[in-house]
């Protein structure tokens, strides 16, 4: 017999699955109409209810709440952003839909770090936080002027993925001006065990901080791991072949992932 415990939590789940998918449904929305990125529209032919997923280089959660609407309350988000008012914003998003979102105010890489300056570039006085990146001696940066320094705490998915016990992630959205391969280095344990469906940015202009070029990143991830890769096209994901200076998002996918 349904206890009242019990139909208050199916209440409250209910509700706030219907928060999670009004969100999404705004995004997507949103997307279509050229406001949001396009290739929100496409996550529904990849992620599954009960899934886990992570969105790195979070921002203010465009991504998640998409995400979260799909996986449902029996799935997780785990949404990582180290810049705090971002993180902040998409913490309270979170919050207020109920979604099943994990916010950590960090970064990820290839080391575990307890802390690593993150550059924010300043323009009239303002921080472009689309031009933040993670900083270094190596680190290459075409851009001049006044910067602000955050110290912020680095995790890499494995490490994260084995303290929290996640044994299968679905989806990886990675989108961090270029330390892109750092990430998914932090990753290989994850990548060789689960195949997870990847969205990369992969912007040449981005990659040349960190001395990587694009169309051999691309080569790696394809001959390394056996995945596909994609873009968003005319309402639907199409084979790609090349890296594209025009486009920033491109879809890794093994055979599997369309089936699942």
């Amino acid at each position: 017999m349904t206890t009242v415990v019990q139909r208050q939590r199916y209440g409250a789940q209910a509700a706030a699955s219907g928060r999670a998918a009004a969100l999404a449904a705004v995004l997507r929305g949103a997307a279509a109409l050229g406001l949001a990125e396009p290739e929100l529209r496409g996550l529904a032919a990849l992620v599954r209810p009960g899934d886990v997923c992570f969105d790195i280089g979070a921002a203010y959660g465009m991504y998640s709440h998409v995400l979260a609407a799909l996986v449902g309350p029996r799935g997780v988000v785990h949404a990582v952003e180290p810049l705090p008012v971002p993180s902040r914003i998409l913490r309270a998003g979170a919050g207020i839909t109920g979604g099943p979102i994990r916010v950590r105010t960090g970064a990820m890489g290839e080391a575990e770090r307890a802390g690593r300056d993150l550059v924010l570039p300043v323009r009239f006085g303002l921080p472009i936080h689309g031009w933040a990146h993670l900083g270094g001696d190596a680190v290459r940066t075409p851009i001049r002027g006044r910067s602000l320094r955050l110290r912020v705490p680095v995790w890499t998915v494995d490490a994260l993925c084995a303290a929290e016990g996640i044994d299968r992630v679905r989806f990886l959205k990675i989108d961090v001006e270029g330390a892109e391969p750092a990430v998914l280095a932090g990753a290989a344990g994850t990548l060789e065990r689960c195949r997870p469906t990847l969205q990369l940015e992969i912007e040449q202009r981005h990659l040349d901080r960190y001395g990587h070029r694009a169309g051999r990143f691309a080569a790696d991830l394809r001959e390394r791991y056996g995945y596909g890769m994609f873009t968003w096209a005319r309402g639907g994901w199409a084979p790609a072949d090349r890296i594209d200076p025009a486009r920033r998002n491109y879809l890794f996918a093994t055979e599997d992932a369309w089936n699942a």
